[in-house]
């Protein structure tokens, strides 16, 4: 019996839902919709195949199959490939992994570095996650745990003193990058909101700082915080070169937080004010309960942007003679037995930075898409 007699005994709305044609479902489905829709995407389909073709085998040879994992110094590296530079020599990365990592730091202290990266991680996972048992607790030990990272890393109160200048490698990029980010949010937030202040003179305060610090680059108040800084104190008096650095990171990203966030606060329409007034809610409960949960929703985007360009600015502090992960990295390549392997030095780095920052990035997609903050339909 043939597909329309079938149909014809069913009664008229009752006949049931066909599946949809093959062509236009699955993978067949996607490659027509997104590869094949018209002749100028069969070309640019076709173009990109031959692109991928004439790069990936040799790349993946280059990175992976015939690359040098363990030996002592370049030339060994380059006297088991055919010819020098025929393959990537990540016996340098693999050398030089811990001194990446730790920088100058102590080896018998260490374990207090790995207890800082453990509870960092603790702390991003609990305080980000949403059906985690105990999240009240959880954000509390992530607002906290900047401190307690500061008392691991640079000791006393039992623990043994490690000054700042044995910090290096990603680990100083992470206390850059991690305090700049933590502390910036809240202070960007009093800004904003000190910005729409009614009170003039908190407004023009507010309103002086975002502007000179945004009209200044970073790299400029680094040198402001690395020379200039020591001649208004009092003499003799020193003060921490990280400590200076890590204050001007701050209120750098502070400045834009506060103007993302002053978007979102100028996106919320009259009727939220108002409706916290008629509640007779105090400006302070208003702000808490009512505005700054949707201002901080549509300023996701926005801020972690912020966050992510402020990650990535963390390497100018190679500029004031702090060794980074990209300072160290580069000192390492004047090492007379590594001469000449900078692409895997930076393939390296960004690698890093790669990971981290779209780590952020796809966070802050599915916040965005969870809490539905009225930019999609």
């Amino acid at each position: 019996m043939s597909e329309t007699s079938a149909s014809s005994h069913h009664a008229p709305g009752t006949h049931p839902d066909l599946p949809p044609p093959v062509r236009t479902t699955g993978v067949v489905g996607w490659v027509r919709a997104n590869l094949l829709s018209s002749p100028l995407n069969v070309g640019l389909t076709l173009l990109s195949l031959w692109l991928l073709w004439m790069i990936l085998p040799p790349a993946i040879q280059w990175l992976f199959t015939e690359a040098i994992w363990s030996a002592q110094d370049r030339k060994e590296c380059w006297a088991m490939m055919d010819a020098p530079r025929d393959a990537a020599c990540w016996a340098f990365i693999r050398g030089s992994f811990e001194l990446f990592v730790y920088g100058w730091y102590p080896e018998p202290e260490r374990w207090r570095v790995n207890l800082t990266f453990i509870l960092f991680i603790a702390a991003i996972v609990g305080g980000l996650r949403e059906n985690i048992p105990g999240k009240k607790y959880w954000l509390f030990f992530a607002m906290a745990y900047p401190f307690i990272a500061a008392w691991l890393l640079l000791g006393g109160l039992g623990l043994e003193p490690v000054g700042t200048n044995k910090l290096g490698g990603i680990l100083l990029t992470l206390v850059v990058a991690v305090t700049g980010i933590a502390f910036s949010l809240p202070l960007g937030i009093a800004l904003a909101l000190g910005r729409r202040s009614n009170l003039p003179a908190l407004r023009g305060v507010c309103v002086i700082f975002i502007e000179f610090i945004r009209g200044v680059p970073l790299i400029t108040l680094l040198f402001v915080a690395s020379t200039m800084l020591t001649y208004f104190l009092p003499p003799g008096s020193t003060f921490d070169l990280l400590m200076r650095v890590l204050i001007m990171v701050t209120l750098f990203a502070s400045a834009y937080i506060a103007e993302v966030v002053r978007g979102g606060l100028q996106g919320l329409s009259n009727g939220q004010y108002e409706a916290a007034d008629s509640l007779g809610l105090s400006y302070w409960k208003a702000h808490r309960l009512v505005v700054l949960p949707q201002a901080l929703k549509i300023s996701i985007p926005g801020i972690v942007n912020t966050f992510i360009g402020s990650f990535k600015d963390s390497t100018l502090v190679l500029i004031i003679g702090m060794m980074d992960i990209l300072g160290l990295g580069r000192a390492r390549l004047n090492d007379p037995d590594w001469l000449g392997l900078a692409p895997e030095l930076y393939m390296f780095i960004a690698l890093f930075f790669f990971i981290s920052c779209f780590s952020m990035s796809r966070y802050s997609f599915s916040l965005e898409k969870k809490l539905q903050t009225g930019h999609q339909t």
